[in-house]
């Protein structure tokens, strides 16, 4: 249950985190929330409290799982989930962050993961008075001719300050002497020192003068950086060096390699001499614009002397000075502008990755990243994309942010897991490419049943096993995993109420093996069906059902039993059979039946002894016992029979049943049973005179009787196949009728008259014959209603 409960509730989770992404692209056009902190602060410092821009409550943020992006890989902040706090990660120094640039913003989103909420941000770095001004060149020479008037300016160094601001280069002094003063000019770059001549100079008088030029900013306390002037004069120089060019626009590759040219500047003296021999130098130069570029004294080549980089300066002005022998001296600007190439690749960075995700989830959001490239215009425009053949697809948010999201429903049993490669491209020329890629598992959930590998088993078992013997075995699958797919086999109640299932199989829950618990009777079961049920270990279960239908199979364990004659150990029954009879004439008909089926059910018959052999024999296959021959007055009265029925099973089993057999002249003859030992002569004399007499009276019945077996026969005929009997006349020879149902291997079931004598005390039969043929069936249950049939047709008393 609490699996479930997971499950359900990482669901919903996923619910509605999609639904505030959209609420945040729809938040992202707002203004960004501005922060400031001053530069230099410890690593830890309290920056600004977000619970309330944020607009949660303190118990609310850690939950939404808040995090600090910003570009780049180095994170400067943090954000305290308890507290809703936002702090430092390191000491942050401006000018290494911004350089000259005012105001030094860093931007910043503030990313709440659950549901996903994106905030902008911007965070501020305040200067502080934490460098001083400082002169590249410590000291300057300046060589002035003695002719100059006063009034004339001359440019000196300037210095640098990389604070900002009022924390900046804010005034210069110079130290008091006779002949400058400071003029302070306002540019662009900021402010421009120049140095005034109040009073001519005289190289006789003063052949050098030495002042010193301090720079100060404006922090509190002030900061202050000095630097020595100092002045040679020189002789009369009354032709300044002039420059062809006052401004030099030239456009550099960023990718040109050190060494190469940028520009050549060429300035021109009219003075011969020394004083017509110009050289130049930089003037006013930044410290990285003398470590980037180098000037040909000579020359004027403007060289490279280190590799450019776009996406840190974009543009380099370069004031190059032009001094001649005298000392006088020209000046013109180079104006460089990089011109960016394609040589940043975009970067992406992951912000969150769930990549388990369950199945059956649709629009769940797998990640969060960004996408950003330092290039400018084109190099630096981005298209993100994935494979076409995945059931995912992006999802532009706000800033570059990208979700990707699932855009149907995953199947584990068909893939478990995806390779993702989110591809970045830039549209510059040649196009730049990051690629990332990521793994997706797919989380089982239990949404198949096991699965039988058949809709139904049929097993077969032979009769008189041994308890506890293995007949069979079912097999279920499921395409889940792990305990989804766990299957335990059970049997089902049966269908019929009066099946005793469980006292007959049983099953092993763990592997579906099968086993019978007790011996099976063929005679008494021949056949069951039962159905074995599947469940899997999943939350909620799934299961399936299977028949199975056992089969007992049959062993030759019954012997032949004999239907008629019955070998019941009563008074033997005699056949009466005319001396007139030809070959072939039906003297009986044995008839058994066999409770095996099959081949263990096909009898055979045989003669297995005879009084007189070779006078009559036995049908092997429906046990008919007819005459062999014709018969003589030299055979015998009396003829014992021994017929042997067996079946045709391994091995076979058999029985035999004794036939007795009478010849007569006619059926007027009086009917004498067998004695079973020969009578002594005085008997036979005895017999012979009660013969006598008896043969007298019988004769007087003989013609009566003939007379009644001719009603008889009519009546029959007219009523036999309607009532299948007759009334019969009470008196000495009452009708009975039997009917014999094919058994064995017969395949036609006869009816035979039976008459018995009404005063014999053993009640044997006169004769029997069939009357008609009856197609009957051959099922175990007409088997059984014919067996039925006899029983009560041969109720002897």
């Amino acid at each position: 249950m609490e699996a479930g409960e997971e499950k359900e509730r990482v669901l919903k989770q996923r619910q509605v985190l999609l639904f505030f992404v959209l609420l945040g692209v729809a938040q992202a056009g707002f203004e960004p929330r501005h922060y400031s902190v001053a530069e230099e602060m410890e690593s830890g410092s309290f920056v600004a409290n977000l619970l309330k821009d944020l607009g949660l409550e303190i118990g609310e943020l850690a939950a939404r799982g808040p995090r600090v992006v910003s570009k780049g890989k180095k994170m400067n902040l943090q954000i305290d989930r308890q507290t809703g706090d936002l702090l430092l990660n390191e000491k942050l120094d401006r000018e290494e962050l911004c350089g000259p640039t005012e105001p030094c913003v860093l931007p910043f989103q503030v990313l709440l993961e659950n549901p996903l909420q994106i905030f902008q941000a911007e965070l501020r770095i305040r200067d502080i008075n934490d460098h001083s001004p400082v002169f590249l060149d410590k000291e300057m020479i300046l060589k002035i001719s003695e002719i100059v008037t006063p009034g004339t300016t001359f440019l000196i160094e300037r210095a640098q300050d990389l604070d900002v601001g009022r924390n900046s280069l804010q005034s210069y002094t110079i130290s008091p002497n006779a002949h400058f003063h400071l003029k302070l000019q306002n540019t662009s770059n900021g402010i421009l020192p120049q140095l005034v001549l109040d009073k001519a100079l005289d190289r006789e008088e003063q052949p050098e003068i030495r002042l010193t030029l301090t720079a100060l900013d404006g922090g509190t306390p002030p900061r202050s950086g000095s630097a020595l002037v100092r002045i040679e004069v020189m002789d009369i120089n009354d032709n300044a060096p002039e420059f062809a060019k006052l401004l030099y626009e030239v456009q550099v590759p960023e990718n040109s390699p050190i060494g190469s040219q940028v520009a050549t500047v060429s300035a021109r003296d009219l003075d011969i001499g020394t004083n017509g021999e110009v050289s130049y130098t930089f003037s006013q130069a930044s410290e990285d614009i003398r470590k980037t570029f180098q000037i040909n004294t000579e020359s004027g080549e403007l060289l490279l002397t280190q590799k450019l980089d776009f996406e840190s300066v974009q543009t380099y002005t370069v004031t190059i000075q032009a001094t001649d022998g005298g000392g006088l001296s020209g000046s013109c600007v180079v104006f460089v502008q990089v011109l960016d190439l394609n040589d940043n690749p975009p970067e992406l960075t992951i912000s969150t990755l769930n990549n388990h995700i369950p199945e059956n989830l649709q629009e769940t959001i797998v990640a969060v990243f960004s996408v950003s490239d330092p290039d400018s215009g084109d190099n630096g425009r981005t298209v993100c994309f994935i494979q076409d053949d995945l059931p995912f697809f992006l999802k532009p948010s706000v800033e570059n942010f990208y979700t990707l999201v699932i855009n149907t429903a995953l199947d584990r049993e068909t893939r478990s897991e995806y390779n993702v490669t989110i591809t970045v491209t830039d549209l510059g020329s040649p196009r730049l490419k990051t690629e990332h890629s990521m793994t997706i598992w797919v989380s089982d959930v239990n949404d198949n049943p096991p699965i039988f590998n058949q809709t139904s088993y049929t097993m077969f078992i032979r009769e008189n096993n041994s308890p506890a013997l293995h007949i069979g075995t079912v097999r279920a699958t499921d395409r889940d995993t792990g305990t989804n797919a766990q299957v335990t086999y059970s049997l089902l109640p049966p269908q019929d109420p009066h099946l005793p299932l469980h006292s007959l199989v049983s099953i092993n829950a763990d592997n579906g093996h099968l086993f019978a618990l007790r011996s099976l009777d063929y005679e008494a079961l021949r056949a069951f069906e039962f159905r074995v049920g599947a469940v899997d270990a999943g939350s909620p279960t799934l299961s399936s059902e299977a028949l199975v239908r056992v089969v007992v199979v049959d062993e030759n364990d019954n012997s032949p039993f004999v239907l008629y004659p019955l070998q019941n150990g009563s008074a033997p029954c005699t056949e009466l059979v005319p001396r007139a009879a030809e070959a072939g004439y039906l003297v009986t008909k044995v008839v058994a039946v066999d409770g095996d089926s099959g081949q263990n059910a096909w009898l055979s018959y045989q003669l297995l002894k005879a009084t007189e052999p070779g006078l009559f024999s036995v049908w092997a296959h429906n046990g008919e016992v007819r005459t062999a021959r014709l018969l003589s007055e030299r055979d015998a009265t009396k003829h014992r029979l021994v017929v042997l029925v067996k079946d045709n099973g391994e091995p076979s089993m058999s029985a035999t049943v004794t036939l007795h057999v009478l010849l007569v002249d006619g059926f007027s003859q009086p009917y004498l049973p067998l004695p079973e030992v020969a009578l002594d002569e005085a008997q036979a004399d005895s017999l012979t005179v009660y013969l006598v007499i008896a043969l007298a009276s019988v004769s007087s019945l003989f013609l009566f009787s003939v007379l009644l077996f001719i009603v008889v026969r009519l009546c029959r005929r007219n009523r036999a196949a309607s009532m299948g009997h007759c009334s019969v006349p009470e008196g000495h020879f009452p009708g009975r009728l039997v009917d014999v149902g094919g058994t064995g291997t017969l395949t036609q079931s006869y009816q035979y008259e039976i008459c018995l004598t009404g005063d014999s005390g053993t009640s044997e039969f006169k004769f029997l014959k069939p009357i008609i043929p009856n197609f009957l069936s051959q099922g175990d249950e007409r088997v059984n209603e014919t067996n039925a049939n006899f029983r009560n047709s041969f109720n002897f008393s």
